[in-house]
């Protein structure tokens, strides 16, 4: 809508039907002390009982807080509106460490997971840093990064809001002073999501069945752990985000449940790049991109072999979860604690 169809709407429409269409107006009308208001009545039947000295400490008058307040509105369907629907992104090969050009041009859809696994110092996380600046031949690499077969607007490069890619590094700090609770409500409230009271309901829960470490919604996030930020973070990225593209550095090292932060954020149509040197994560990718010297070497596609090879490693894998969960008891970790690898 334009700026003149908000007008006219706010001018008609009860202000409770606005307000829970857009979530975050509250927080404009609180800012002008509008507040315990009838929401049965429209805006400017409610600034007509408003005193007139009130809206001059302001600078406005009745028309211009109409004005000013369906021009808020407006913004922030803009900004949801900037997303827009990502059916692939494609990585255009550049040159590795010594200038020899990687013979590649891969595009990976929604619901896929690619791997990316190299040596330590291969540049993996350089490759990480090229999709999320949606690298234009202006890198290092000199790779190209196309969204929908095509070269992005600048915009959509360098914009600070609506961004169409969200990156998850090892190391995530928070610095607000605020509760879980309030951290989600004012995502959820500031994307105008509907209904947000039960999406930040379901994306604590997620949260917390992704942590080792439990924690309430009153936890205040610069208390939470490393493994406690990265499950709230790849929660919220999943249902509150939204940005279709998820970049991972290592999802390994967050001390989660990474099957199920995988299989939440390809179950909410995310397209999943993730660096890693954890062979349960790279063998559930649909793809992994090897790296070597700073150039993509191949792409492989997960075989019917390697899917089944994948089924040991689990295996292998809930053994070790097993004794980690018996050390973390002050248990005694025997023979017979694992019987997968028990002497014959």
């Amino acid at each position: 809508m334009k700026a003149l169809d908000y007008v006219a709407e706010v001018s008609a429409v009860p202000i409770g039907d606005i307000l829970r269409r857009y979530p975050l107006a509250v927080d404009y009308l609180a800012n002008m002390r509008l507040t315990g208001i009838d929401e049965t009545k429209t805006l400017p039947e409610i600034l007509e009982n408003v005193d007139e000295d009130m809206l001059e400490e302001f600078g406005l008058d009745r028309e211009e807080v109409i004005f000013h307040f369906s021009a808020f509105l407006e913004a922030f369907s803009r900004m949801d509106e900037s997303i827009e629907t990502i059916s692939s992104i494609t990585i255009l090969g550049g040159r590795d460490k010594t200038g020899r050009p990687e013979m590649l041009e891969l595009t990976v859809t929604p619901g896929e997971v690619v791997s990316i696994v190299g040596p330590t110092g291969s540049g993996k996380s350089r490759l990480l840093e090229d999709i999320e600046c949606l690298a234009q031949r202006d890198t290092p690499t000199a790779r190209q990064i196309l969204i929908n077969g095509s070269v992005p607007d600048l915009d959509k490069r360098f914009s600070t809001g609506g961004k169409l890619v969200a990156q998850l590094s090892q190391n995530m700090n928070f610095v607000m002073d605020l509760t879980v609770q309030e951290f989600l409500e004012m995502h959820a409230k500031s994307r105008m999501i509907p209904e947000s009271a039960a999406v930040v309901k379901k994306c604590f829960t997620v949260a917390n069945s992704l942590a080792g470490e439990k924690f309430t919604l009153d936890t205040k996030v610069t208390q939470l752990s490393g493994g406690q930020s990265r499950s709230l973070m790849i929660a919220d990225t999943a249902l509150l985000s939204s940005s279709p593209i998820i970049l991972i550095d290592e999802l390994e090292n967050a001390g989660i449940d990474r099957r199920e932060a995988i299989e939440i954020l390809v179950g909410n149509e995310k397209i999943v790049l993730m660096s890693t040197h954890d062979p349960l994560l790279a063998l559930r990718a649909d793809k992994r991109i090897v790296i070597r010297n700073g150039g993509v070497i191949k792409v492989i596609e997960t075989t019917a072999e390697e899917e089944q090879t994948l089924h040991k490693i689990e295996a292998i894998d809930s053994a070790l979860l097993n004794i980690r969960n018996q050390l973390r008891r002050g248990a005694i970790v025997t023979n017979e604690s694992i019987p997968e690898f028990q002497e014959k």
